[in-house]
């Protein structure tokens, strides 16, 4: 029998529940919609025929209730990888740990995860308002360097990314982690753009946006733009994906990130119906959960 978790390591609150999000096993369903901002877990929640959970704390809002037969966990991560980190372990832990014994279950569930967020183009021929499917997530951060990672990486993209780019003189290490293609499937249609998806851990100088401090890497952008190997080039960027698909692969899960394009780089454009652009989104998004044969 392997040894119990100590409680610097599964930390619970006194109710039992997980200590970020608060939640209880019962809590989850095995479909989790993430979305960054925690007033958007209201804006998905809103189709759901019914709601059983509602619970937060910090950023970490959580609703979970029903959707044309589908039990829908829908949970605000907050912006940046550090809270994937957070998050994701702690969905994981909520599914296949025991909270009484503090084991590892023998029998592991499969979570499926599916980011709803927003992010910016760096192709001129990826519009604002449309909608990008994620075929992996390149990481500029250095979370999953913090776990024994390769053999869920990319490693041929990932070694090509590197010595095309090469910034390690700038302490940049890129990771890269693929989707899950058999979840992907299910919101495959004419309406889904795909790309290689760049997240870094802020919006400001590490997605090579300038406003009075100068950048290091000064053509950032246009020197992700110009990489392809392949069939694959890197479309946007935004600041979860990476680290989700990391994190979610370590675990056995599964995972797809969908975007909205709000902003195109190339072009200088951002959206001005980003609200409509989002919804429709949501909406596609539990459209095809619902004729999925997800569970």
């Amino acid at each position: 029998m392997s040894s119990s978790l100590g409680s610097s390591e599964l930390i619970l609150n006194p109710d039992g529940s997980i200590y970020h999000l608060n939640l209880l096993p019962e809590d989850i369903s095995n479909i989790i919609i993430t979305v960054g901002d925690q007033n958007r877990v209201h804006e998905v929640s809103k189709y759901f025929d019914s709601i059983e959970v509602q619970k937060s704390k910090r950023e970490f809002v959580a609703h979970t209730g029903m959707y044309l037969g589908k039990r829908i966990t829908v949970i605000s991560t907050g912006i940046g990888t550090d809270n994937i980190d957070i998050v994701f372990n702690e969905l994981d832990a909520l599914a296949n740990i025991d909270f009484d014994t503090r084991q590892i279950k023998d029998t592991k569930k499969q979570l499926n995860f599916i980011r709803v967020g927003t992010s910016g183009s760096l192709q001129p021929d990826i519009p604002i308002d449309s909608f990008l499917m994620s075929t992996a997530g390149i990481g500029f951060d250095n979370l999953l360097h913090f776990y024994d990672c390769g053999h869920i990486k990319n490693q041929e993209l990932e070694l090509a990314l590197t010595q095309y780019l090469d910034w390690g003189k700038h302490n940049i290490h890129p990771y890269v982690v693929d989707f899950d293609k058999s979840l992907a499937d299910i919101f495959h249609s004419n309406r889904i753009r795909f790309g290689a998806t760049g997240t870094n851990s802020g919006f400001y100088g590490p997605q090579g946006r300038t406003l009075r401090i100068p950048p290091a890497i000064k053509d950032f952008n246009e020197k992700l733009a110009a990489f392809s190997f392949g069939n694959t080039r890197i479309t946007n960027l935004e600041m979860e994906t990476a680290a989700m698909y990391g994190i979610a692969k370590l675990h056995g899960h599964r995972a797809v990130s969908l975007n909205a394009i709000l902003a195109n780089r190339a072009t200088k454009e951002f959206s001005t119906q980003g609200h409509q652009t989002i919804d429709k989104l949501i909406q596609y998004t539990l459209e095809c959960i619902a004729k999925s044969q997800l569970v």
